[in-house]
């Protein structure tokens, strides 16, 4: 058993630069959702429904991808890490325009964390971010027996939550899936799995909409 002193670990804590960059992401990413969602440039789509889209997705995809990152942040401090969310602006314009065509890329950023770390500790920081997404779900789902803006606003917040937490886990590139596919594939299978069946799940039973 190894004992590791807490006194030197760094604080939770937000520098100028990543709070732009979570904004920037923030903005972005709820444009490019209210575009998938309500294609602005399809006849039976008008301005107001679009920008009542956009105003959803601020706050169903703010609390998705701010807690998804937070989630990354603290895991990472918890074991010793330096950790700051950067903004991809070149994966932020790519996710406008993905959704334009009708399928979102969202790869907005990432955690970037620095010291010592083992292959596990890796795999459970970028696992927290999925894993989040998936608890997120089951809080907004209650939400979808109410009428109106709130069933809305449960129906949005599941089905952004379980695509976050389906495509994040997705063993490529910068996403968290090849993270945890490297420490752990039971843990891989397990929460890639879990995401895709709910996400089809959801569709099936409560369509896109």
């Amino acid at each position: 058993m190894s004992v590791r002193t807490r006194q030197s670990d760094p604080d939770l804590s937000f520098s100028d630069k990543e709070l732009f960059d979570l904004a920037v992401a923030w903005i972005v990413l709820s444009v490019a959702f209210a575009l998938l969602l309500a294609p602005i440039h399809r006849a039976d789509v008008g301005v107001g429904w679009f920008v009542t889209m956009i105003g959803l997705s601020f706050v169903t995809v703010g609390v998705a991808f701010l807690l998804h990152e937070l989630a990354h942040k603290v895991v990472a401090i918890e074991y010793g890490q330096l950790a700051e969310f950067r903004a991809d602006y070149q994966m932020l314009f790519l996710a406008v325009m993905s959704a334009l065509i009708g399928f979102l890329f969202a790869a907005p950023g990432a955690v970037y964390h620095r010291g010592r770390i083992t292959v596990r500790q890796n795999g459970h920081i970028a696992l927290a971010g999925p894993v989040t997404n998936l608890l997120l779900a089951t809080l907004f789902f209650p939400l979808m027996v109410f009428p109106g803006l709130l069933g809305l606003i449960g129906h949005m917040g599941v089905l952004i939550n379980l695509f976050l937490a389906a495509f994040n886990m997705i063993p490529f590139g910068p996403l968290d899936g090849k993270t945890v596919l490297e420490w752990s594939k039971p843990a891989f299978v397990g929460v890639f799995g879990l995401s895709i069946v709910l996400l089809v799940g959801f569709f099936l039973l409560f369509g896109f909409w």
